[in-house]
């Protein structure tokens, strides 16, 4: 029989706890001074009851979020449209101390870029009894609402110490644990390719949908891109998830349907559960949407990695003679060809930040740091109330494309809140500088111009040269969830100006469309005028067909639709200025590894024109890409030249990516020194 949580008796009730809960017995607060080792804390998430409703619906989609010291070491599995949930889900918690309570959050799943708050509690670990299994019975609170019932959440929980590991673990730092580290790493990398949908159900007027794939694995989101009016949708899109020990294997998949100024229609939903499949091998998976109609075809991977790690400074992999000459083997030249995804190695060091912006009422700031690269991204742990926090740790991440850009953010860390921006740098893999202490100079979120702060980094890259060239001329790899676009005045002005540069250069071309007109060349002028009028034939006919619907548009709708054609133009226009920009770039050696690259293989098409004929390269070319589909059937779709201009940055991104020069005069520890008084 389980006993009821035992608490300090006389003292305050933490906060998050029933108040009947019976409190009675000792406790182990009087041991924290005395014995200060591990202990591991075994939790079965049992039940929620009564949860707040936060879906239209009267319903809500609960998951709980475990949280020590600032930092997540457990989430659950949602169970969907369910007020009264059972998880049933045990976890193992390796625990440095007692003085921090265990946080728990609840929270309503929306397949958005946020989800809903329910309600938070804690539970003073200090307050359990050792080697005793306990019931504890938590009422959830809100502090926006502190008068709403949101619910309580039952656990049992068993403290006990953990003797045997004190002397492996008394060097490790108190604010990052093992298990800490153990809940960033990724044990596997899940490889979904989206390939169709065929079926999916009509959600618009004319009789098709304009269909789009959400999915979710964790806390990890995809979103594809649109098909427009289709009911049997190709998207042929690539994405990776990292696969976690920790977190359930199940990925959410839904598919919608795009509105213009309204919300957007839901069409169904499928699950993958990963447990089910076996690793090393490709599954081609037809899942039937359900509450919909129609299904989906994917292909899924399975593949094991180590390619990131966290440790303190005194532990890293290029100071060990032996793994570094492992990691140099590895991406040498001899091995050009083994694992071309494997493109190279990276270490960073997040060392210290200075002179930060108070963001707490307090004068102060909780600062931690996210280093993202790509998709991979690491946490450091919090340091409370500093704006001068030493971090001192190593990341390491495997390198996929030489051209992607490390950014490091600098946040404050709020308990019931979203973190609050701190500063940001980003810095392009090919301009770091190996073994090179620096102080970065923190920027804005737009990474236009600086803000308060600076941040100090060692950056080292090991990489194969031939496998980075051959990786260029390949999809570039997508953000997960990138935010939509909006329409604003100044990025659209900008834009335009962006686009007339670009067009000033082809200038020539329009002089050669404006001939057509003055009938320069009568063939040629007759053949445009031709072409011209088709076009104008087929405009009005469609301009027949829509007038008759045109009347059922609201005024509302009609400004929704005038924005949604501002930001495509925006949008057009930034696409068409970037690839003019990338072009100029790729001459003038904004990026000399591209510069060259592209020298190389133009001087290697030279050689092979000099001895094949044209028309057997063109003849070989064209029976290559016409027998793609036939020989690949789910390949996705490329361009080479495409992909390597992606990897030239455009005029907006070299201002993004150039450092800010950093006057030491301003640090505190150089003020200090001026001024010991």
């Amino acid at each position: 029989m389980l006993d009821s949580c035992k608490l300090k008796t006389g003292g305050t009730l933490p906060f998050g706890y029933n108040k009947r809960t019976n409190a009675v017995g000792s406790s182990n607060a009087d041991l924290l001074s005395a014995n200060p080792g591990m202990y591991q804390l075994d939790i079965t998430l049992k039940k929620g009851q009564n949860l707040a409703a936060r879906d239209r619906g009267g319903t809500s989609d609960p998951y709980v979020k475990f949280k020590i010291g600032g930092k997540e070491v457990f989430r659950s599995k949602t169970i969907h449209k369910n007020l009264n949930p059972v998880w049933e889900e045990k976890t193992c918690i390796l625990v440095d101390h007692l003085r921090e309570p265990l946080y728990i959050k609840v929270f309503d799943y929306d397949f958005g870029l946020q989800d809903d708050f329910i309600g938070s509690a804690f539970l003073d670990l200090a307050a359990l009894e050792l080697n005793r299994p306990t019931d504890v019975t938590l009422s959830l609170k809100d502090t926006h609402y502190p008068d709403h019932d949101m619910g309580t959440i039952l656990l049992s929980v068993l403290m006990a110490p953990r003797e045997e590991q004190k002397e492996v673990f008394q060097t490790q730092s108190l604010r990052l644990s093992d298990l800490h580290r153990k809940s960033q790493l990724w044990r596997g990398i899940v490889s979904v390719t989206l390939i169709e949908g065929r079926g999916l159900k009509a959600m618009d007027a004319n009789g098709l949908s304009d269909p789009y794939v959400k999915c979710r694995l964790g806390h990890q989101k995809y979103k594809s891109k649109i098909v427009p009016k289709t009911l049997n949708p190709q998207w042929r899109e690539q994405f990776d998830f990292h696969l976690y020990e920790e977190r359930g294997g199940i990925i959410d998949i839904t598919v919608w349907d795009k509105d213009a100024g309204k919300r957007d229609d839901f069409i169904g939903r499928c699950q993958v559960d990963l447990s089910a499949l076996s690793k090393e091998q490709t599954h081609k998976l037809e899942l039937q949407l359900e509450e919909g109609e129609g299904c989906l075809v994917l292909l899924v991977t399975l593949t094991a990695s180590a390619a990131v790690s966290i440790s303190d400074l005194s532990v890293n992999s290029l100071e060990d003679q032996k793994e570094r000459e492992e990691i140099l083997k590895r991406y040498s030249p001899m091995r050009m060809f083994h694992n071309l995804k494997d493109v190279g190695f990276l270490q960073v060091k997040v060392i210290r930040a200075e002179a930060l912006m108070a963001a707490d009422v307090t004068g102060k700031s909780d600062p931690f740091c996210v280093v993202e690269l790509n998709n991979d991204r690491l946490l450091t742990h919090t340091v409370y109330k500093n704006l001068n926090p030493e971090w001192n740790k190593v990341f390491t991440f495997n390198i996929k494309d030489i051209h992607s850009v490390l950014e490091v953010t600098v946040y404050d860390e709020d308990r019931d809140r979203s973190a609050d921006f701190l500063g940001k740098v980003a810095i392009p893999l090919l301009s770091i500088q190996n073994g090179e202490q620096k102080a970065y100079v923190l920027k804005n979120k737009q990474l236009t111009g600086p803000t308060k702060g600076v941040i100090y980094l060692e950056i080292d890259v090991i990489f194969n040269a031939v496998k980075a060239s051959i990786r260029t001329l390949m999809p570039k790899e997508q953000k997960y969830i990138e935010e939509e676009n909006r329409l604003s005045k100044q990025l659209l002005l900008r834009n335009f100006i962006r686009m007339k540069r670009c067009v000033m250069v082809l200038i020539n071309a329009a002089y050669y469309v404006n001939s057509c007109f003055d009938w320069d060349s009568p063939p040629r002028s007759l053949a445009a005028f031709v072409v011209v009028e088709d076009m104008l034939e087929d405009e009005e006919e469609e301009d027949d067909r829509d007038d008759k619907d045109s009347e059922k548009k609201g005024f509302i709708n009609k400004l929704y639709a005038i924005q949604e054609v501002c930001v495509s133009v925006q949008n057009v226009l930034d696409e068409v200025a970037s690839l003019g920009e990338r072009i100029k770039n790729t001459f003038n050696w904004t990026v000399p590894f591209l510069s060259w690259l592209a020298i190389v293989a133009l001087c290697v098409f030279t050689v092979i024109l000099y001895f094949i004929p044209l028309r057997y390269i063109v003849l070989v070319w064209g029976i290559n890409k016409f027998t793609k589909k036939l020989r690949s059937p789910y390949a996705i779709d490329n361009n080479e030249l495409l992909d390597f201009l992606s990897r030239v940055p455009s005029d907006v991104q070299v201002v993004q990516y150039q450092e800010l020069k950093h006057d030491p005069s301003h640090s505190p520890s150089k003020r200090k020194k001026n001024n010991p008084g």
